[in-house]
């Protein structure tokens, strides 16, 4: 049984939400977050990134990041640039990219839920990661990052959106400077709220979380510290339904062969795979196949039977990928610290792989098959988690729309 609830969301004024929408914190890294909000006062990123008024160079784990972010939001309210909703209500968010439509439903899912495994993980969280968002949100006493999850399609609730959205005019509808449209529907009538509310009680056992999952236990603490709030025991969501999902592959780039020459590598790689060149880049078609780049040459991988397990884990590319050649040939044993390895998200295409190799920064990328919304699902009810940086999700939600106040 899923536990959601409408809430009374913090959003901008009419007229400036496309100034005060700001992508995720975490994708960008301060000095970005300060050229992207320059000039627009505006910018969600003043409370997501509140270091971008502070000095050059400041900590941005300190207190006073963390004050200056709550006084920043407090202003923007006082201003009249944010206000909050008069009643809870459901919210419906579409996003467009390359002509692509997926829509979710933006709520508060429960605490309970996170803990009791109604809400299914996928990956390990860093402390320190919790630790910088546990303090954003007890000093702002808001959740301003939405934490993204997906759930197995019902029809009633696919009905009621979609029929909201036929029969309701979006209260936000605007293009981002990446191209990506944003609409936004208020679900204010008590009825709908109602059956929204029941029907994802008796129809979705679980929901699972695509990404967010230090969003998401950092709120979860937050709310064992905070016991007073009755808010802060439920965490802003967007919920959508597994068939409006794609996965972007999640590609790798390595700085050096291990000590290997090229023909050492490609000799070694025959053990597991076979190997073909190929006159262009490999966007792998299917799943264990893989492509390489290396040395201005691309070549196709594909995994020989007997090199992986049927598991849900073992059967992952990135597992394979991890086993056979990250480990067993470059001696990279955990991609999460190891600092010759990086990770490329598919939206940045193939030309990023190759761009990234012939500038002499790495000596050879990986281009993978994307992780499947079925796998993810399975290997989150198995109670496994995936290996780092298996899923990309895109488009992303933008933050500074939707806050809740807790």
């Amino acid at each position: 049984m899923t536990n959601v609830r409408p809430f009374q969301a913090l959003r901008p004024k009419k007229g400036t939400e496309s100034k005060v929408a700001s992508r995720p914190y975490d994708v960008l890294n301060s000095a970005e977050a300060k050229e992207e909000a320059k000039n627009n006062p505006q910018s969600f990123l003043h409370v997501t990134k509140s270091e971008i008024d502070l000095p050059d160079g400041t900590d941005i784990h300190t207190a006073t990041v963390y004050e200056k972010a709550k006084a920043n939001l407090q202003q923007f309210i006082k201003d009249g640039v944010l206000f909050t909703e008069d009643q809870p209500c459901y919210y419906i968010y579409q996003l467009i990219m390359n002509g692509r439509s997926q829509t979710g439903l933006v709520c508060v899912s429960s605490i309970d839920d996170y803990f009791s495994d109604v809400i299914k993980k996928h990956e390990f969280t860093r402390p320190e990661k919790e630790q910088d968002r546990i303090n954003h949100i007890r000093t702002t006493r808001a959740q301003t990052g939405n934490v993204f999850l997906a759930y197995r399609d019902v029809k009633e609730i696919n009905d009621i959106i979609n029929n909201w959205k036929k029969n309701n005019q979006p209260v936000y509808d605007f293009k981002a400077d990446d191209g990506i449209q944003h609409t936004v529907w208020v679900i204010n009538d008590d009825n709908t709220v109602n059956t929204i509310t029941k029907t994802f009680a008796a129809k979705v056992p679980a929901t699972y979380i695509a990404d967010g999952h230090h969003r998401a236990a950092s709120a979860a603490k937050v709310s064992q510290q905070l016991a007073d709030s009755d808010a802060a025991k439920y965490f802003l969501t967007t919920i959508f339904p597994d068939s409006e999902l794609a996965i972007l592959d999640y590609n790798r780039v390595v700085k050096d062969l291990n000590g290997l020459s090229k023909e050492d590598l490609i000799s070694a790689l025959q053990d597991d795979f076979t190997i073909t060149q190929s006159p262009e880049a490999v966007k792998p078609s299917q799943l264990h196949e893989f492509g390489m780049y290396l040395d201005r040459q691309w070549y196709i991988l594909n995994s020989r039977e007997g090199t992986y397990t049927t598991d849900p884990i073992g059967v992952l590319d990135v597992t394979i990928l991890s086993n056979n050649i990250l480990d067993k040939l470059l001696d990279i044993k955990d991609q999460r610290t190891d600092k010759r390895i990086d990770f490329v998200g598919g939206i940045r295409g193939l030309g990023e792989l190759e761009k990234r190799v012939n500038s002499g920064e790495m000596k050879v990328a990986f281009s993978l098959y994307p992780v499947t919304i079925e796998q993810l699902f399975n290997i989150a009810d198995s109670g496994n988690v995936m290996p780092p940086k298996s899923t990309w999700f895109e488009p992303k939600l933008r933050d500074g729309l939707l806050t809740h106040l807790i």
